[in-house]
Formats: C-alpha cells, sequence, structure tokens
C-alpha cells in the first residue's frame, strides 16, 4: 500500500494520497493552497509511482483544505467528494471563513477573487460508504469545525481525520458554522468510538493512532467532553 503526503505551503494542510501499489489508481485528500495551486507537486508524486487519480476528497470546506480541488478535479476529469453541508464552500469559501482574516489576506496576496466549483461534484452524507481504487472507504460525518466536516475510515487501517482530530489536539470551533457542542459530540461518538489500533492522518501535523490520543489528548477526556460548551470557543 502507498499513503503519501504532500505539506501545503500554507497553513502546512495534509494532502493525502492512497493507492494500493506502483501503476495503480489512486485517490487525492485534501489539496490545499500554494501558488498558483498543489497540482505540480501532486502529478510529479504521481508520476513517480505511475499512479492514476480517480477522485479528490474532501474532509471540510475551508480554503487550506480545498483550494486547490477544482484545479486537479478538472484536470483529470474526476469527481471531488465532499459532504452535503460544506458543499457551497467549494464556489463560496468565505461562508466558513472570518472576513478579513489570514486565508482572505493569502487569496489577496495570490490575487485570487473568485471561486468555481469542480466539474464534477458527489455529495457524501454520514455511514456512506464507497469503494475507491480498491479501498473500502467510510464517510463518518463529524461536526464542529465546521458543518460539515467528515472524516475517512479507510480499509479499517487509517483515519484521515481532517482538522477533527490532531495529534495532541482538535479543531478550532470559533469559525462560521463552527460549534464547540458540535465538536465534543463528534469526539465522544464518533473519535473515541474507533478502535485503538486505527492509524490517525490528521489534516495538519503528524500521525498518530486512537489509543494514543485516548491515552494523552486532553480534549478526549471527561473534563472536557462534559464541560459547559462556550459559544465562539
Amino acid at each position: 500500500m502507498i499513503v503519501e503526503v504532500i505539506e501545503a505551503p500554507y497553513f502546512a494542510t495534509n494532502c493525502w494520497i492512497f493507492a494500493p501499489t506502483k501503476n495503480s489508481e489512486c485517490f487525492i485528500v485534501d489539496p490545499g493552497i500554494a501558488a498558483p495551486n498543489m497540482v505540480a507537486p501532486i502529478i510529479d508524486l504521481l508520476n513517480k509511482f505511475n499512479l492514476k487519480p480517480i477522485a479528490t476528497l474532501v474532509t471540510h470546506g475551508h480554503l487550506d483544505h480545498t483550494f486547490s480541488v477544482q484545479a486537479l478535479s478538472d484536470k483529470y476529469g474526476i469527481p471531488a467528494m465532499i459532504h452535503t453541508s460544506d458543499r457551497k464552500c467549494l464556489h463560496d469559501p468565505f461562508r466558513v471563513l472570518q472576513r478579513g482574516g489570514m486565508s482572505e489576506q493569502i487569496m489577496a496576496e495570490l490575487g485570487v477573487t473568485t471561486f468555481s466549483e469542480p466539474q464534477e461534484v458527489v455529495e457524501f452524507s454520514d455511514l456512506q460508504s464507497f469503494t475507491i481504487a480498491g479501498f473500502s472507504i467510510t464517510a463518518h460525518h463529524a461536526p464542529g469545525h465546521t458543518a460539515g466536516s467528515a472524516m475517512f475510515e479507510v480499509n479499517g487501517e487509517y483515519l484521515i481525520s481532517g482538522d477533527v482530530l490532531f495529534a495532541g489536539a482538535i479543531g478550532r470551533t470559533d469559525m462560521p458554522t463552527g460549534s464547540s457542542a458540535d465538536m465534543k459530540k463528534s469526539l465522544e461518538k464518533k473519535v473515541l468510538t474507533m478502535p485503538d489500533e486505527l492509524i490517525v492522518l490528521p489534516g495538519h501535523g503528524p500521525q498518530t493512532t486512537i489509543g494514543r490520543e485516548r491515552k494523552v489528548n486532553p480534549y478526549l477526556t471527561d473534563k472536557f467532553l462534559k464541560s459547559p460548551s462556550v459559544k465562539g470557543e
């Protein structure tokens, strides 16, 4: 199995690439922000292993995870898959971002003023399962970071957690459509119910495991999960 990551220049977003072997089909997750986009470094990696992309998966609608989706999907004529609640973010990313924030400043720096959906977008819902490039994938809707945040369980071995769960941390909940209360529910009902041996591939930072996070992550403790949720937290 090939599991590779390309770190985007902006926000250090992890773009994950999965393939069963060399010379095979693959899928790509969360191609983020680069100038002009992430397509060139992704092509370099695809050529290294002679891979053919057949889908782009999106964990949520923030620009640091979606910026290169349209360029990549349209270049290869492949669908972009995103949870229904965050689909509008593909053409209107600022609906889930703070006005005047870092993302808007970066877009001004790059001269980007408009956004478009890829030619083909596929919406998924909670617990929907599908097979891509030979991988069995289950989408877990896990709102809190955004309304449409999702995680992808791959072959019962990996959890692509987006910005729901990091090594020792979780995603922020103070952006538009974010919710501390929803995040706590997602952590309790989605993350903590998963097996310890599951390898976690987050949207930022190093990989970890569910078992490790269960032991050391302060946001997976009863103290945090049972605490009152504060608006804007």
